[in-house]
């Protein structure tokens, strides 16, 4: 099924996943998670993933404090604050691909924690709220930690709009969300 999914994103056009980029940041800042949020941890897309850059740019601008992953060795994440498009450095990660990762000082893994909103990476979710994520593990652990700490922030994946399925394969361990904001609109759950 990833592979599947991944086919069909390299399949779009740049125009095409340009046109999603803005529809899909337009999306997401209507929702009311978004709206009432004072932190919203995010991520910087990679390769054919649905753009995040305008939404972040967009969040920034109506003073919400940003968070943004840095890749650790061990496929976790720790986090720092995104100030702006010239604050992202290419980082490159043994055997993994290049990232854009925010150059401020790490403020932790548990930084996530005080976020009110999470935007998570996908490849799809079904009906019920599951997700299916890339396979790297990295935001299991996030959520895992969310969990352990007791913090409830609103979980909303980012996805091209055929990618809310019927079905995806679920794991002990997985945990649904909230909402996926797509670039036609949001979907809760």
């Amino acid at each position: 099924m990833r592979s599947e999914l991944r086919s069909a994103r390299r399949a779009l056009s740049p125009e095409a996943r340009r046109a999603a980029a803005r529809a899909l940041a337009d999306s997401a800042l209507a929702l009311p998670e978004l709206t009432g949020a004072h932190t919203v941890a995010a991520y910087v897309s990679v390769g054919a993933e649905p753009g995040t850059r305008e939404l972040l740019d967009a969040l920034r601008a109506a003073g919400k404090r940003v968070l943004l992953p840095l890749l650790l060795p061990d496929n976790d994440l720790d986090w720092a604050l995104y100030e702006g498009p010239e604050s992202l450095a290419e980082t490159a990660h043994a055997g993994k691909m290049r990232l854009l990762e925010p150059c401020g000082p790490p403020l932790g893994p548990e930084a996530v924690t005080g976020a009110d909103a999470v935007l998570l990476p996908g490849l799809a979710v079904d009906r019920r709220g599951m997700r299916l994520g890339r396979g790297g593990g990295s935001y299991d652990r996030v959520l895992a930690r969310l969990e352990r700490a007791g913090a409830h922030p609103a979980l909303v994946v980012l996805l091209y709009d055929e990618e809310v399925v019927a079905r995806v394969p679920e794991e002990p361990h997985d945990h649904p969300v909230r909402a996926v904001a797509t670039p036609s609109g949001v979907v809760r759950f």
